[in-house]
């Protein structure tokens, strides 16, 4: 390489061989030092050499432009409008997802062999009795912090004894559920996306379609029922947990013994407080099921969007989740339960 009077030249005229690496190289050379000298020439090709470089040179993809570091409130409106856009089209497709899968489960009650049995029960296996150790612990860990932190706050009044009804009513209507349901839309949820995605990935609900069997039927349906089914069984044993870890703390840092935990749980709580919990339960678990169907159905041919969109399954229903938690908070307080 020589410098003369502004002129970069690059000399190859001792190169005997050359293939498209070295041409890529010698162009791609030939571009960086162009970016600081006013010419830059290559000296010494033979024929043959010359139009490999020619050749590599058309081809070479052009230089990326770099982004813009700010945007015109032009720009981000455009952003705020293709965002409810892609929300509302999701919205569709989910409650159209929803109004399938339930018209499938209709059928399968009018004709119950087309019940996957097996599945439903494999499926509620790993959904209910595989979660049941998360999900005690950490309602039992709940439960501790509730009477911890409530206990320090009461005893200023010198009102300990009403941490049972704190902690009761916390656990039995809201958090007993809710921290379920966001620990099986985790769990649960992002293993139905992946499951599925993955069938999606290797063709095989193509395949199942091509021999007449409808993947709702036979993946979307066992998920969701099973979801159904043991949500609230693992809600009513989130309760109980949650329950035993603030009944625990509660004697350890105020001294109130189980005898009167159990005295006042029982006497001072309502029923409807279980029963709000336990409505919540079914719901909360289609939005899971279905949501986690839903993305699964939606990936594409590569891991990229399998990853992608087993991570908006998990954001979703957790959000969604929250949403109707709120949305029935509201009822309920209408109705005054």
């Amino acid at each position: 390489m020589k410098m003369a009077q502004g002129i970069t030249e690059i000399n190859i005229e001792a190169l005997t061989r050359m293939d498209t690496a070295g041409a890529w190289l010698l162009v791609d050379i030939q571009k960086s030092v162009a970016a600081h000298a006013a010419e830059v020439a290559i000296r010494g090709a033979s024929e043959a050499q010359e139009q490999l470089i020619e050749t590599i040179r058309q081809n070479m993809p052009p230089d990326e432009k770099p982004l813009r570091e700010t945007k015109t409130p032009i720009d981000r409106l455009e952003d705020y409008g293709q965002m409810v856009v892609r929300g509302t089209k999701t919205a569709i497709e989910l409650t159209s997802f929803l109004g399938q899968v339930i018209a499938t489960i209709g059928g399968i009650l009018i004709h119950p062999r087309r019940l996957r049995l097996t599945s439903m029960v494999h499926h509620c296996q790993e959904i209910g009795i595989n979660a049941i150790p998360i999900v005690f612990l950490m309602s039992f860990l709940i439960g501790v912090v509730l009477a911890f932190q409530g206990s320090a706050q009461l005893r200023q009044f010198g009102a300990e004894v009403f941490v049972v009804d704190l902690i009761a009513i916390s656990i039995l209507r809201e958090l007993g559920i809710l921290l379920t349901a966001i620990i099986v839309a985790g769990r649960s949820g992002s293993a139905f996306t992946a499951a599925i995605g993955s069938m999606k990935m290797r063709e095989e609900i193509d395949a199942m379609r091509t021999l007449g069997l409808e993947p709702v039927t036979i993946l979307v349906v066992p998920r969701v029922l099973a979801l159904i089914l043991m949500l609230p069984a693992l809600g009513f044993i989130a309760n109980l947990s949650g329950l035993l870890g603030g009944a625990l703390m509660s004697w350890i840092e105020l001294g109130v013994s189980p005898a009167v935990f159990q005295s006042r749980l029982v006497s001072n709580t309502d029923v409807w407080h279980f029963s709000v919990g336990m409505i919540k339960a079914p719901f909360f678990a289609l939005i899971i099921g279905i949501i986690g169907c839903y993305e699964g159905m939606k990936v594409g041919g590569d891991a990229e969007s399998l990853g992608r969109l087993t991570s908006t399954s998990v954001v979703l229903s957790i959000f969604m989740v929250i949403v109707v938690d709120a949305l029935f908070s509201i009822f309920f307080a209408i109705l005054g339960v």
